[in-house]
């Protein structure tokens, strides 16, 4: 379904550093449209790190999957990364137009890229053109949602990944329909690529975390 960019609605965002980011989202549209709580906790991750010293972000190449409004790859840009912010092309203009509000604010760079999970012509174009030697991070938010999807995004995140990256995977507990059966599919497929671990709560966002959302470390195995 096509975003509808007649009706936006923002949502702020402020960084450790004082800087406010603004993410546009849509009243119409799927899932994609909406930042998500899950998301939110990755931002808030991606700050406290930096805010701590454990990860600088300055030159990171950053891609991330399922964007959506993008939120999560801005943040990164905002930080000093590299980002590239993909989804499925009818949410591309909410994310271009949210890197458009938000460009004055990013040290890094971050730019929108049209990707289907598993079309290997589009993996293949995205990995040339910017990450030949594969991102140093992968970002996935809340990505979990549909059977048909599951495999897709998993050989998405092995074809674009290397061994030097490191993929970060934040997600909420729903019990609702099968979503935790995808969740166990998803994770029993990673498995089989990387070493799996979570970002215990003590290192997250003390004020963006959640008992109820899991923010995931994937390590390659190769």
């Amino acid at each position: 379904m096509a975003v509808d960019l007649s009706k936006l609605y923002d949502r702020d965002f402020e960084l450790s550093s004082g800087v406010e980011l603004t993410f546009l989202q849509s009243e119409m549209g799927d899932v994609g449209c909406v930042v998500w709580d899950a998301a939110l906790a990755l931002c808030g991750f991606l700050d406290h790190c930096q805010e701590r010293g454990t990860v600088n972000w300055s030159k990171q190449a950053v891609l991330e999957l399922g964007a959506g409004t993008g939120a999560v790859g801005l943040v990164a840009a905002s930080l000093g990364a590299n980002s590239v912010v993909s989804d499925l092309p009818e949410l591309v203009p909410l994310i271009k137009q949210n890197i458009d509000t938000n460009r004055e604010k990013l040290s890094g760079s971050c730019q929108a890229a049209a990707l289907t999970w598993g079309d290997e012509d589009q993996m293949k174009s995205l990995k040339d053109a910017s990450f030949p030697e594969g991102p140093d991070y992968i970002m996935v938010a809340d990505c979990v949602y549909y059977q048909e999807s599951v495999t897709q995004l998993v050989e998405t995140i092995v074809c674009l990944s290397s061994s030097k990256t490191t993929v970060l995977c934040s997600y909420e507990d729903r019990e609702l329909g099968d979503k935790e059966a995808l969740q166990a599919q998803f994770f029993k497929l990673i498995g089989e690529h990387f070493t799996v671990s979570e970002i215990p709560m003590s290192e997250q966002h003390p004020e963006l975390s959640s008992p109820d959302i899991h923010i995931m470390k994937f390590s390659s195995k190769s």
